[in-house]
């Protein structure tokens, strides 16, 4: 009798260890959900790759896998969506090649202007506890950001945006003379400053020197500053810091908990955070942005990822970018976090001017974000028919910016090869475990 209970218990102990790689070797995987805890644990940390080993995704694999040699991607990580469920998130290649390491959907990388659609539904949510108006101006004595610190302008036209003006990149601001979240040096020099330099130093420096290049809310020009100025704003209507309000009132709320404003140097890398790369092995270094007289790799502190904030530098595994995705798509199985009219205003598409947060949309219910930095290129993509995804990489892209063309024709081109699509929820997948109690030896 005692032999046939410890014949059961292994038998229990084994059918549940395996049952994960079961799972992720068969689409059939119709049993019963494991309902998932709600202890804080972040969903990429209860995942592996092999739990989206697919039988059905080999061929997208594969694609991906030569669309990395190709272009010389040393790691990435995918997540896609199809009606709100995640069904598959996967690493390819290494988060850390030195050491050997490959991504698992537990890693985080730098997601660049991305971080953007993040900061535009914290306004957005702002605005629907009416502690924002998209008409309220951001400059000038009546403006939001009226500390003496920045009453000092040089163009009164300043004065003039507002919240929508920012969120759309039709403030006037443009690039022309650099674009002031990349002059680090040069502002440090000008506004006699040390570095690392804060956001609030570049938007004096902004304010004091330059001019606004047309009329406010006369055409839209994309703009990094205005996006680290939104961040300013959510900081003193909340009176919080800009990364906790994103945490408290965003993010956590829907079951998202790893996602952080990133460091610049490697020696303030997250611990599960993936090492960056460049284009070439021998990439010459550039001047630090964050420590005076250093050369360092550009992804190293050659841009400062600190000082762009808001902008561009949340960290992010593509399991909770796409968490936050289902959460802001429109669509009825979960419920947004946003309003639909919110979402609507933020995604309309208008000839000529940019959407909230997102880099495009288009008529037919499609919606994208893009972000490049040196050593991470990433994109995020709701499309009409169900399906989102999310590609992030750890390396610097050889065409810059343009690259999220070559991100959107590989997953477009890999999507295709699908004809057999999971049906297990991975937002929902909790670990197995085995209580000592079930083990009567």
């Amino acid at each position: 009798m005692k032999t046939n209970k410890i014949i059961i218990s292994l038998f229990l102990f084994l059918l549940i260890y395996f049952g994960e790689i079961a799972l992720s070797f068969s689409d059939k995987s119709s049993g019963k959900k494991i309902v998932p805890s709600n202890e804080k644990i972040p969903i990429s940390f209860r995942l592996t790759n092999n739990l989206s080993a697919y039988e059905s995704m080999q061929d997208f694999d594969k694609h991906i896998q030569e669309f990395m040699k190709t272009w010389n991607i040393v790691g990435a990580s995918i997540a896609i969506v199809k009606d709100e469920k995640l069904v598959y998130t996967k690493g390819f290649g290494f988060a850390d090649k030195e050491k050997g390491i490959q991504v698992e959907p537990k890693h985080i990388f730098r997601v660049a202007s991305v971080s953007k659609l993040i900061t535009a539904v914290a306004i957005m949510k702002l605005v629907e506890e009416n502690k924002l108006s998209l008409n309220d101006t951001i400059f000038g004595e009546n403006g939001i950001l009226n500390d003496p610190v920045f009453l000092n302008i040089k163009d009164k036209r300043f004065k003039n945006i507002t919240i929508e003006h920012l969120l759309n990149h039709s403030s006037g601001i443009s690039n022309r003379g650099g674009d002031p979240m990349f002059m680090n040096l040069y502002i440090a020099r000008k506004m006699k400053k040390k570095l690392p330099l804060s956001s609030e130093t570049i938007i004096q420096y902004v304010l004091e020197n330059r001019k606004l290049h047309y009329i406010p809310g006369k055409k839209s020009v994309y703009s990094n500053f205005g996006y680290a100025v939104l961040g300013k704003v959510i900081e003193k209507i909340t009176q919080t810091s800009y990364e906790n309000y994103v945490n408290t009132a965003i993010l956590n709320p829907i079951g998202i908990f790893d996602m952080h404003l990133g460091k610049s140097s490697f020696d303030d890398l997250l611990e599960n955070e993936v090492r960056y790369s460049g284009i070439k092995k021998n990439e010459k270094n550039t001047y630090s942005s964050i420590k005076h007289n250093k050369k360092v790799p550009k992804y190293y502190g050659g841009n400062s990822i600190e000082t762009l904030e808001a902008a561009g530098a949340w960290v992010t595994s593509s399991a909770e970018m796409a968490k936050l995705l289902v959460y802001i798509d429109g669509n009825e199985k979960r419920t947004d976090i946003l309003s639909e009219k919110s979402i609507e205003k933020m995604t309309h598409f208008k000839k000529g001017m940019r959407p909230f947060g997102w880099s495009g949309s288009d008529a037919n219910g499609s919606w994208w974000r893009t972000g490049t930095l040196s050593g991470t290129s990433a994109m995020v993509k709701k499309q009409n028919n169900g399906i989102s995804w999310v590609f992030i990489m750890n390396t610097t892209p050889k065409t810059g910016s343009k690259f999220s063309k070559n991100i959107n024709k590989a997953m477009s081109e890999g999507l295709t090869k699908i004809f057999v699509w999971p049906e297990y929820d991975l937002f929902e997948y909790q670990k197995p475990t085995l209580e000592r109690s079930d083990l009567q030896f």
